[in-house]
Order: structure tokens, then C-alpha cells, then sequence
């Protein structure tokens, strides 16, 4: 998966917006304004793309030690978030999926106003 393919596909999740932040060095995709994707695009541009996902906490814990592809998140609160090495053996399907994960967490704990404007 390249950058633009994850750009595209959470993009065109309902409410998303992104945003470059840290002086150009981070991106997140934000769903009502709660990030749901954050990567560090000095990762991406020396071969080694990750993303951050909101993740359940048990639900991180398990994906921990099934996949070594899936760390604590990075520069994030480690029981909420992963880290997700991107094109190191890792279905492109099992990544979406992790994506789908992070937004409906984000979005189930929105007020019931910004959930019925998506």
C-alpha cells in the first residue's frame, strides 16, 4: 500500500478531513475532528511507512501478539493506539480493516448531533 491508496481510501470516509501537522512532518485523517489515522511522513519517505490507529484495548492487546507488524502506538497513549508497519507482510485487507476499526470507534463515541451529520 502506498501513501496515496491510504489517502484515498480514508478520504472517502464519510465526515473525513485531513490535516498536516508538527511543521509538515505528520498527517492525520480526522472523522468530526478526532483523528482516527495519524502517520509521520518522514517514516513514509525513508521506506519504513506506519500508521496510528485508534484501537479497543483488548482488541490492541491480541492484534500485539498475533501480528508482529502491530506495535504500541507510536508518540501515543499505548492502550488506545497501535502502530501499524505498512508493506512488511501485512494484507492490504487486514490494514483497511484496522482503518474501519479506528473510525467506528471514533464515531461511536461521537455526540448523536455529529454522528447525524455524516
Amino acid at each position: 500500500m502506498n501513501i496515496e491508496e491510504l489517502r484515498d481510501y480514508c478520504i472517502a470516509k464519510p465526515g473525513t478531513t485531513e490535516e498536516i501537522l508538527y511543521h509538515d512532518d505528520a498527517m492525520a485523517f480526522k472523522v468530526m475532528d478526532k483523528v482516527y489515522v495519524q502517520l509521520w511522513l518522514t517514516h513514509w519517505d525513508a521506506g519504513e511507512p506506519r500508521i496510528n490507529l485508534k484501537c479497543d484495548p483488548q482488541e490492541a492487546l491480541k492484534l500485539r501478539e498475533k501480528h508482529p507488524q502491530v506495535i504500541p502506538g507510536y508518540h501515543m497513549s499505548k492502550k488506545h493506539w497501535n502502530t501499524v508497519h505498512i508493506n512488511t507482510g501485512l494484507p492490504d485487507q487486514k490494514i483497511l480493516h484496522f482503518i474501519n476499526h479506528s473510525y467506528d470507534l471514533v464515531v461511536r463515541k461521537l455526540s448523536k448531533k455529529l454522528r447525524e451529520k455524516l
